[in-house]
């Protein structure tokens, strides 16, 4: 690969924004589907490809919003029905962001078990009972990740189809 020829060039950002959006799915520090998808929109606009390039743009958007909008409402949907509050998750989501900067990038995970752990503990009077609500809390959060990986997986997927087809 010449990196002096524009179009190679484009390729491997393309590609490494999307390897970046991947890794940020996985890492929440980055905007995950959003990188995989400004990978596929700069491909798109800088590169040669013709003009089905286009229509990959237009089904890469409709993957990224779908992906964004199931990755809120099918897991938030299982929560309802579980019965764990908005509370909890906000008070999981602060402590995962203070346990993200004292033990990096795993206190995250850590910090969001423990305050959606403890909030419980407030809400029903009982640690016992708060395990419960906290798996389900968990597993919304582990589904919602496999939404949007799926969803990144695709838009990477829809991206080699356009260099191939290109």
């Amino acid at each position: 690969m010449d990196l002096n020829d524009t179009q190679s060039l484009v390729t491997l950002l393309s590609g490494l924004a999307i390897l970046v959006g991947l890794i940020g799915v996985v890492v929440p520090i980055l905007p995950g589907l959003l990188l995989c998808w400004a990978g596929v929109l700069g491909w798109a606009i800088f590169s040669d490809a013709g003009g089905g390039k286009w229509l990959i743009v237009l089904a890469a958007t409709v993957v990224t919003v779908g992906g964004t909008v199931i990755k809120y409402l099918w897991p938030g949907r299982d929560l309802k029905r579980a019965g764990v509050p908005n509370q909890s998750l906000l008070i999981g989501g602060a402590l995962g962001l203070v346990g993200f900067f004292v033990v990096p990038v795993l206190g995250l995970v850590i910090g969001f078990v423990l305050g959606v752990w403890l909030a419980e503990r407030l809400r029903l009077g009982d640690f016992a009972a708060a395990w419960p609500a906290t798996k389900r809390a968990v597993l919304a959060v582990g589904l919602a990740m496999l939404i949007e990986f799926t969803a990144g997986l695709t838009l990477a997927g829809l991206w080699l189809l356009g260099l191939l087809t290109a």
